[in-house]
């Protein structure tokens, strides 16, 4: 959640605080189903805790389970390893925090579980932990808590890698898996393998529900499994088809409508939204000569939504001009030689970002979304709408020179 200041108008407070209220709400599900154990797969913090705050408030948490008769297992993960995180805390009977030594195994008779885990003794962890972990205990539902990448999963380092074959021959119940923020079901059953993902997305990269798995036990034998939905704030990466559209009214009522399934269900969070808007629409003429105007419709839409709270975390544009290309690079004024050259230049990545780069380097002053980039780093998707951009804008001015 780092950055928000520089976004004019965002929900800072929401945002800063929705981790926090999401690990409030599990407790508070998990005193309302009136759960036996509460499982924590790792990475309870992202980073050294630069006070006691962060560690007091977890600690609260903690306390509100066990005081409810609810035992509590955590395995630190690569980002809360031993030695990462510095400001410690008194333990809380009833949290189990697994050794980062060897695995341990945590009987429990009373409930017929075994619990089994080990946690990270540092933050690069490149053995395969699962050797490691005890055999099952004979006559209870064995649960395994493991941080770990499996084979590698895109976007997450590879940390104590391992493989279904390596979980399942264990011969436990349950694996709960920590480390990838994506909720997976690895395995359906036999044993059980699922990351839930993380409590609460933290950025457009972790769209849509987050939240817990709860899971229901009789005997030795899963009744239900079921993803329990905790965010309260949810992101979304929305692409948005504007191809036809030709003024912000239709383009504001397309969204709304877009909105409007996205949200169903879920009206009682903050939803957060990158917007890709695309297609072949006059509105790219528009926006060439009037810039900002999409941008500026899609955020009075969600002045006029009134069934969930909006937040546009940026508005993009990947759009083309309705012209008839053929007929306009055959025209010998300056129109056919812009167009002539956008055709030359999206024909080949290579010859596209060799001139992108070279004419940038005569720009005095970049535009405002390049200062802070890297020009050379710019993706060729960045690249192609860039130059659909340029070419709307130079064939707006063409047209309004000529009028």
């Amino acid at each position: 959640m780092r950055g928000l200041d520089t976004y004019d108008g965002a929900p800072v407070d929401q945002l800063r605080g929705a981790t926090r209220r999401t690990l409030i709400g599990l407790v508070d599900m998990a005193l309302r189903e009136r759960v036996d154990l509460v499982v924590l797969a790792g990475d309870i913090y992202d980073r050294e805790l630069g006070d006691f705050r962060a560690a007091l408030f977890f600690r609260e948490q903690m306390i509100r389970l066990v005081d409810a008769g609810i035992l509590v297992f955590v395995v630190k993960g690569n980002h809360d390893a031993e030695g990462q995180i510095s400001k410690r805390l008194p333990d809380v009977q009833g949290v189990h925090v697994f050794s980062s030594r060897t695995a341990e195994v945590i009987d429990l008779p009373n409930l017929g579980v075994a619990v089994h885990g080990r946690s990270f003794p540092e933050r690069v962890v490149s053995e395969d932990l699962v050797p490691s972990y005890h055999e099952p205990v004979a006559g209870r539902f064995n649960i395994g808590v493991l941080h770990t990448s499996l084979t590698g999963r895109v976007g997450h380092d590879p940390y104590a890698p391992t493989d279904v074959a390596a979980l399942s021959a264990k011969n436990y119940d349950y694996f709960a898996l920590g480390h990838v923020h994506a909720r997976e079901v690895v395995r359906e059953a036999n044993p059980r393998i699922v990351f839930p993902g993380n409590l609460q997305g933290r950025h457009v990269g972790e769209t849509g529900s987050k939240g817990c798995e709860l899971v229901v036990v009789d005997g030795n034998t899963i009744t239900s499994a079921e993803h329990v939905s905790l965010d309260v704030v949810r992101w979304h990466d929305l692409a948005l088809d504007a191809t036809g559209l030709d003024t912000v009214t239709s383009l504001a009522h397309r969204f709304q409508e877009v909105c409007q399934s996205r949200v169903a269900g879920a009206q009682d969070r903050l939803h957060a939204m990158r917007v890709t808007v695309q297609g072949e629409t006059a509105l790219h003429t528009l926006e060439a000569r009037d810039p900002g105007s999409i941008a500026a419709a899609i955020q009075a839409a969600t002045q006029d939504f009134a069934i969930a709270d909006l937040w546009i975390e940026s508005v993009r544009l990947a759009l083309r001009s309705p012209i008839d290309r053929e007929s306009a690079a055959r025209r010998p004024d300056a129109v056919g030689e812009v167009v002539r050259l956008v055709d030359e230049l999206a024909a080949s990545d290579d010859a596209l970002r060799t001139w992108t780069l070279a004419n940038l380097d005569k720009l005095p002053i970049l535009p405002s979304d390049l200062v802070d980039i890297e020009p050379g780093k710019l993706s060729i998707e960045q690249l192609r709408s860039y130059l659909a951009d340029a070419e709307a804008t130079v064939l707006s001015k063409l047209s309004t020179a000529a009028a």
